[in-house]
C-alpha cells in the first residue's frame, strides 16, 4: 500500500468538504475509510451506529466485490449501492486505498448522491495529494 501522511489539516479540510458538498445536502453520514477498514474520516450524524464495525464490514464488502469484478473479467468494481426501505448506503472508491461510504435517506435522490460522491472523490484525491504527484506523502 501506498503510504500518505495522514495530517490534522487534511482530516480537517476533508471534513469541512463532507460537511460542505455532502450533509448540507441531505447525506447523514460520511465516512473515509481505508481498504482494511480504518476510519480516517468521519462526518454528520451517525444515529447511534457502530461506526468501526460498519467501517470494517464495508472494506469486506468491497474486497469481496473486487474479486467478483476479477472473476468476470473486470479488473475492479468502483462503486456499491444497496437500496433499503428507509436508509441506503453508497460505496465509493477513490484510488487505490480509499473507500468513501455514504448513508442517506429517501429525502435525496441516488443521483444527485452519486454526483456528490464523484466530485467529492476528486478533491479528496488532491486532498491526499493522490494524483500522481507525489502518493499522498507531500
Amino acid at each position: 500500500m501506498a503510504d500518505f501522511i495522514l495530517t490534522p489539516e487534511r482530516i480537517n479540510q476533508t471534513r469541512a468538504l463532507f460537511e460542505e458538498a455532502l450533509i448540507s445536502t441531505g447525506v447523514h453520514m460520511a465516512l473515509l475509510i481505508d481498504d482494511a477498514g480504518n476510519i480516517i474520516v468521519d462526518s454528520g450524524d451517525n444515529r447511534g451506529l457502530d461506526t468501526v464495525s460498519l467501517a470494517a464490514l464495508a472494506a469486506a464488502n468491497f474486497g469481496a466485490t473486487c474479486e467478483i469484478a476479477r472473476m468476470i473479467g473486470e479488473e475492479d468494481f468502483t462503486l456499491l449501492f444497496h437500496k433499503g426501505k428507509k436508509e441506503s448506503v453508497h460505496f465509493s472508491k477513490i484510488g487505490p486505498h480509499l473507500i468513501l461510504v455514504l448513508i442517506f435517506g429517501d429525502d435525496i435522490s441516488l443521483g444527485v448522491v452519486r454526483l456528490r460522491a464523484a466530485q467529492v472523490a476528486q478533491q479528496v484525491a488532491q486532498i491526499f495529494d493522490m494524483d500522481g504527484k507525489g502518493n499522498g506523502t507531500n
